[in-house]
């Protein structure tokens, strides 16, 4: 661990370091290390609402604009303090839940509160929305207004009146990130999620009959990861993934940094370059205007980490140091709607009078101008009513997919056949439910069951048939690549209760059969028969189906294929054969020694004490080599872990491009292939590096 939070951020430099790394200590408001649960240092996600949360649900209801981003590595735990789990609900669950809880306190004849919501996500400079059907498919434009300021053009901004129609938006919203991600194989850890809820108050006079407003938008920020690309393995696509958020990431670095640099009263007219990326366009009131801002930034106490950890501290100690003026929102759609059409009317104006080659551009501007106001003039139950048409068209489409409506995902209908969706990203993972029918469909076309889409996907890819006696069975199409546990499938194959099943490149599922367990079957078929070695493979894997995850199924597709030519098992045989070999030698070498110290005793003093010496050294030296045998073992078993996910990663990469090769009928295996490299060899084991390679390396597709 290379982090220390007893009173400060204190960064150590890592151990097995090949470079003496300078140390360097940090002072940040809130410090609060989340470690692992029921250990002295877990702090829960309740605490950390608290000293964050409550402060920016208050602005909001006093009226101030308020925004809260999280920034750290992929896995660091962004989306965890977010979002959370079911057991530990994240800041923006509880954010809401609390506005709602005090709305339903303070609201009466003289106070009313309206709340909107949007939802969306910055991929690769590209703006999608989340809560609209038709969002993921295309991309929005981002646009500025002198009088409101950066917005996105088409978002969706829904009315609703309960946290139930925000957790249900939510889902919703994270399913279409989902199917949009895994259609195009893309990682959402590579992509930011923007969540704002809009916030309006209306106070009445009752005596008078006078109205006034208060609207504060808080908007809530799941940054990408912000690891170096260099360790990500990125190429490709992947580096262009990387590169976008790299340039958002890094541009928000920069408006950081002249944001602190003015607070602090150097370069007052710097340039601040908020239009270098979408990101900090968008977030330009949150950064440096009228807004309550607060940062999460989360980091890794891990020594391999010790420069994302660093670099992520430091961004957060720039971020302290910027001021913002935020005001109260009073009366602002008044003064807004007022402004825009003083506006339309200048425009309307110039325009009749402009030039021919200049009228284009006059006319989109006052069409722009007319379009906000249309937007800021809708009444609320119109804003109600469009928020239920959408939501029928959102559930018309998820429906002509396969998916369930379920807002509560996995844990609905346990006793019904159904397949869930495995991902990478746990906010993302076990998301999507796909009820099966007595004979289910599945392909890209639109008249399947279950659509489909991505790499290696085909029209008709396969179906899947529940018989009357409750057999399961899948049937691949022709040219149509199905794995079932990992293993390529080519005929009818029987499906059990937690199978894991692979269609084309990413697209991973693992099925629900209640009454179909194939531990409950082999105990049956016991009694009649001797069970055969897979079938007690297949019983011990059943005892452990809460672990088939994302990673467990994407692991054993990559090792299947490699079979009997797995670098992983060669290297583990090759380390217990090495490793006899060494004890053998550490053994004999101690007994020399014994012998030695035998010689060197008279026989009189042997005698006397050398029974007593002898016994103590000899469990001397049973305790040293058990300790350098446990050593050892524990180095072999990380570097081996390690290794392994290296690999699952190259062939992941591999898989996929032999799969664009293909579609694209170019003439192309790409191949993965494992190497020693020269310098990691001793001197005796050069002599041997050829044989070695030609054990180690292995070629697969």
């Amino acid at each position: 661990c290379i982090v220390n939070t007893i009173s400060r951020w204190h960064i150590l430099s890592p151990e097995n370091s090949r470079f003496r790394l300078p140390e360097y200590s940090l002072t940040c408001p809130f410090q609060h290390p989340c470690y692992k649960e029921k250990t002295f240092y877990f702090v829960g996600q309740e605490v950390v609402f608290k000293c964050l949360g409550e402060g920016i649900l208050e602005k909001a209801f006093q009226g101030y604009n308020a925004c809260i981003f999280a920034y750290g590595q992929t896995g660091s735990g962004k989306s965890f303090s977010m979002m959370g789990n079911a057991e530990q609900l994240g800041l923006i669950p509880r954010l809401c839940c609390a506005l709602f809880q005090r709305i339903s306190r303070e609201e009466n004849e003289s106070h009313t509160f309206k709340v909107e919501v949007s939802y969306m996500e910055i991929y690769n400079e590209k703006v999608r929305d989340l809560l609209d059907p038709k969002g993921s498919r295309q991309s929005l434009k981002v646009r500025e207004h002198k009088v409101l300021g950066p917005y996105v053009d088409g978002l969706s901004q829904l009315a609703v009146t309960s946290f139930e129609d925000i957790g249900s938006l939510m889902s919703e919203g994270n399913k279409s990130r989902t199917v949009a991600a895994t259609n195009m194989n893309e990682e959402s850890s590579r992509s930011h999620a923007v969540f704002n809820i809009i916030v309006t108050q209306t106070l009445y006079d009752l005596q008078s009959g006078n109205s006034g407003e208060k609207v504060s938008k808080v908007s809530l920020v799941d940054l990408a990861g912000s690891e170096r690309v260099s360790k990500t393995g990125a190429a490709g696509e992947r580096l262009k993934e990387g590169s976008n958020i790299n340039k958002s990431l890094s541009t928000l670095g920069l408006v950081i940094s002249s944001l602190a640099d003015q607070s602090a009263g150097k370069g007052k007219n710097k340039f601040v370059p908020y239009r270098d990326s979408v990101l900090t366009w968008l977030l330009k009131d949150n950064l440096g205007g009228n807004s309550q801002t607060a940062m999460i930034a989360t980091i890794s106490p891990a020594a391999d980490n010790y420069e994302e950890t660093l670099s992520t501290l430091r961004y957060a100690d720039r971020a302290k140091r910027i001021v913002n003026h935020a005001v109260v929102n009073e009366d602002p759609n008044a003064r807004v709607i007022r402004e825009l059409r003083e506006e339309v009317e200048k425009l309307k104006e110039q325009l009749s009078q402009a030039e021919a080659m200049k009228a284009p551009e006059l006319k989109e501007k006052l069409e722009e101008s007319e379009k906000l106001i249309r937007e800021l003039t809708v009444t609320w139950e119109e804003k109600l009513r469009k928020t239920e048409e959408i939501a029928q068209e959102r559930q018309k489409q998820l429906e002509s997919m396969g998916i369930s409506l379920e807002s509560s995902g996995i844990k609905v209908g346990d006793d019904k056949c159904y397949l869930v969706n495995l991902n990478a990203d746990p906010a993302l993972n076990e998301l999507l439910v796909y009820y099966l029918k007595d004979h289910t469909r599945v392909g890209a076309d639109t008249s399947q069951d279950i659509q489909l889409f991505g790499i290696g996907i085909q029209p008709e890819h396969c179906e899947i048939d529940i018989a009357p006696d409750g057999e399961v069975t899948l049937t691949p199409k022709e040219n149509a690549r199905s794995c079932v546990n990992g293993a390529l499938v080519c005929s009818v194959t029987q499906l059990w209760h937690g199978d894991r099943i692979l269609w084309g490149n990413n697209h991973f599922f693992r099925i629900n059969l209640p009454k179909r367990k194939r531990r409950d079957w082999l105990k049956d078929f016991e009694k009649e028969t001797v069970l055969a070695e897979h079938d007690l493979d297949a019983a011990s894997e059943a005892s452990s189906e809460a672990d088939y995850n994302y990673e467990f199924a994407q692991m054993e597709v990559i090792m299947k294929t490699l079979n009997s030519n797995d670098p992983l098992q060669i290297l583990e045989k090759q380390y217990l054969e090495e490793k006899r070999s060494a004890l053998e030698e550490q053994r004999m070498m101690y007994e020399r020694e014994l012998e030695q110290l035998r010689q060197q005793l008279s026989p009189e003093r042997q005698h006397q004490h050398g029974s007593d010496r002898l016994s103590y050294t000899a469990q001397s030296v049973q305790q040293k080599v058990n300790l350098w045998t446990e050593e050892r073992d524990e180095l072999f078993r990380q570097s081996l872990a390690k290794l392994r996910e290296q690999i699952v990663k190259a062939n992941t990469l591999v898989r996929e491009a032999n799969f664009l090769a293909e579609e694209m009928s170019k003439l192309t295996d790409y191949q993965v292939t494992l190497q020693i490299p020269a310098a990691n060899l001793s001197a005796n084991r050069k002599v041997r590096s050829k044989q070695e390679q030609e054990k180690c390396s292995s070629n697969f597709s």
